[in-house]
């Protein structure tokens, strides 16, 4: 078979303004959480080729891909042509020291995730960057057209996103980067001032409270719910809601209305009702309004929690209507 869609055409479409300053701002200070610590964070070269579930694809696939681009292998046991081009990503991920992060997926035991990224056969590549999807080739490829499909790859994440990849260290032992976390600092009183700002309808200071702490401790749990949380009230605290359901009953394709509509679901407690409204939207819009009603419904998820059902099931909803 032979190798088709190597280009990276197309992948303009992956560099929304807004997203790509986010994922820029993001790896800058992650390099400079790293340089904070003396070189901490360095991973092993045996970190650099993961193997990737479905209930681990948000984690180490999405959430990595701010740092690093992903790439994905499809592949099953049964598949020889499989076998001949694993060893070789494989291989290469490690050539590349970090410039992008193999992720592997059997497909065998995750039929939903060959589904959502519409593999039609094995072997298949994709990318993901800042947390967008393109697909890079189907089929058997020379290692040359590999090698530069992914010079392109890595030069489109550093240039659009500003993402320049892990640090290699030779001498870390696997698995070590993963397992250290900054010691989180004494947030008991600028949390207790975010909920005393809550509770006083002073929206404001909450969320500067909340962000001094998520400043220093980004995944301090109970931050990024307040703010989630405040920051969705300072948003509705002026709107007409009348004038809002109007008007995103009579733009159904527009992404503005529908992110304000669905602010007022969640806000109103009609959680299925704001999440049915923000997919949809994703299905009907594209470009920088895609995305826009993406990061909203992503906002909205953290609202609500990550182990509510019903955002379990919106997650995958809105993968298919990503992917």
């Amino acid at each position: 078979m032979q190798p088709r869609n190597m280009s990276m055409s197309g992948v303009v479409d992956l560099a929304a303004v807004k997203a790509a300053q986010e994922a820029k701002a993001k790896a800058e200070q992650t390099r400079a959480e790293t340089a904070r610590q003396g070189g901490a964070g360095a991973v092993s070269p045996a970190d650099l080729v993961i193997d990737v579930d479905e209930a681990g694809f948000e984690r180490d696939v999405l959430q990595r891909s701010a740092e690093v681009p992903v790439v994905i292998d499809f592949w099953a046991e049964w598949c020889e042509p499989c076998k001949q081009l694993s060893p070789v990503l494989e291989r290469l991920a490690v050539a590349y020291a970090g410039r992008f992060l193999l992720a592997k997926i059997d497909v065998d035991a995750n039929q939903m995730l060959m589904q959502q990224f519409g593999v039609q056969g094995i072997p298949a590549v994709f990318a993901v960057v800042a947390g967008q999807a393109l697909p890079l080739f189907q089929g058997a490829a020379s290692e040359q057209q590999i090698r530069e499909t992914l010079d392109q790859l890595v030069q489109v994440a550093e240039q659009r996103f500003g993402l320049t990849g892990l640090t290699v260290d030779p001498d870390a032992a696997p698995g070590a980067a993963v397992a250290q976390e900054p010691p989180a600092g004494p947030y008991d009183a600028l949390l207790s001032a975010a909920v005393d700002a809550l509770d006083a309808g002073d929206l404001g200071g909450a969320v500067r409270a909340y962000r001094n702490v998520l400043s220093d401790d980004p995944g301090n749990t109970e931050a990024k719910l307040g703010l989630a949380q405040a920051e969705l009230l300072q948003r509705v605290q002026d709107m007409d809601p009348q004038q809002v359901r109007k008007d995103a009953a009579d733009r159904p394709g527009d992404a503005a209305a529908q992110i304000a509509a669905a602010d007022l679901d969640l806000v109103g407690g009609h959680v299925e009702d704001a999440f049915g409204r923000l997919i949809d939207a994703v299905r009907r819009t594209a470009g920088d309004d895609r995305d826009a009603v993406r990061r909203r419904l992503l906002e909205l998820f953290e609202v609500v929690g990550g182990d509510d059902p019903r955002v379990v099931g919106a997650r995958r909803a809105l993968a298919r209507a990503l992917f």
